[in-house]
C-alpha cells in the first residue's frame, strides 16, 4: 500500500559528483530523492548519505496562517545527511510508548509501521498540551539520524518539537537533546536553537551524530492548525555499540 520514490543509477552519480564538488554533504537531494529500502548510499566525502522512502505529495483543506517566529519554509527537496557506514533504520516495528494512554485517531504502533502517506490511517493523534511518544530500540545504539514525520497533508507548524535520546528509559538521568525549536521555553526544558518549520512530505531529518542510547523520546505541545499533537512515522538510523 505504501508509494515509494527511487533514485535511479544516474541520479545517484549526479549527487555524488555535485557533493564532492561543493564540498558539503548536508546540501539537499532531489525532490524525487529516496530509496526503497531505508538505506544509504555511500558519499564522495566518506560515510554514507542517509535516504528513505518518501511518502507522495497530498494536501489537503483550506491553507491556515503559520503565526511563529523565524519560520522555516517547507523544502523542495528531500533533506541530506551523511551518516557512517553500517548504520541502518533500527526503529521498524519497535514498542511505542506516550505520555499519555489514550489516542483520538490512530494507532501509537502507527508510529514504527513504516507507513508515511498522508490522510487517516497513517497517523495518529495524541491528546493536547505538551506531550511526547517513546520508541525503544530494545538495545543500546549509536543513533546517527532520526526522521519525524507529524502530519504532512496541511501545511502547519508543531510547537515545542524537542528530541532526546537516552539510556534511562524514565528519562530522569543521561539525556541528550539533539533537537529543540521551543523558542520561547514554554515547554520549561530550555529555550531551543532549532528553528520552527513547516511540515512537507520530506520530513524533518535530524542529526544526531552517533549518541548513544536505547530511547528516543519526542515531545509536541499542537499546533499552527490546532491543539492536538500527531505522528505519522518516526525513523530512527544507527549502529550497534561496539
Amino acid at each position: 500500500m505504501k508509494l515509494t520514490t527511487t533514485l535511479t543509477a544516474s541520479s545517484l552519480i549526479l549527487s555524488a559528483c555535485l557533493l564532492s564538488a561543493c564540498g558539503d554533504s548536508s546540501s539537499t537531494a532531489d525532490a524525487e530523492g529516496g530509496s526503497d529500502s531505508a538505506s544509504a548510499s555511500t558519499s564522495a566525502s566518506g560515510g554514507m548519505i542517509l535516504t528513505t522512502d518518501l511518502p507522495e505529495e497530498r494536501l489537503e483543506g483550506t491553507p491556515i496562517p503559520n503565526k511563529v517566529p523565524n519560520l522555516v519554509q517547507p523544502p523542495t527537496e528531500a533533506p541530506k545527511i551523511t551518516v557512517p557506514e553500517g548504520s541502518t533504520l533500527l526503529s521498524a516495528g519497535k514498542p511505542v510508548t506516550a505520555s499519555d494512554d489514550f489516542t483520538i485517531v490512530g494507532d501509537i504502533a502507527y508510529i514504527t509501521d513504516g507507513d508515511k502517506q498522508a490522510g487517516e490511517g497513517y497517523y495518529v493523534e495524541v491528546i493536547d498540551g505538551l506531550q511526547w511518544v517513546q520508541i525503544d530500540l530494545e538495545a543500546t545504539h549509536n543513533i546517527d539520524a532520526v526522521w519525524v514525520w507529524h502530519f504532512h497533508s496541511q501545511r502547519r507548524a508543531y510547537h515545542d518539537v524537542i528530541i532526546q535520546i537516552s539510556d534511562d528509559e524514565s528519562f530522569e538521568s543521561g539525556v541528550t537533546t539533539i533537537y529543540n525549536n521551543d523558542y520561547d521555553n514554554s515547554a520549561e526544558m530550555g529555550q531551543g536553537k532549532d528553528a520552527p518549520y513547516i511540515e512537507s512530505r520530506f520530513g524533518l531529518l535530524v542529526d544526531a551524530k552517533g549518541q548513544a542510547g536505547r530511547y528516543v523520546r519526542l515531545y509536541s505541545n499542537g499546533s499552527t492548525a490546532n491543539e492536538m499533537n500527531h505522528y505519522t512515522e518516526v525513523e530512527v538510523f544507527g549502529r550497534p555499540v561496539e
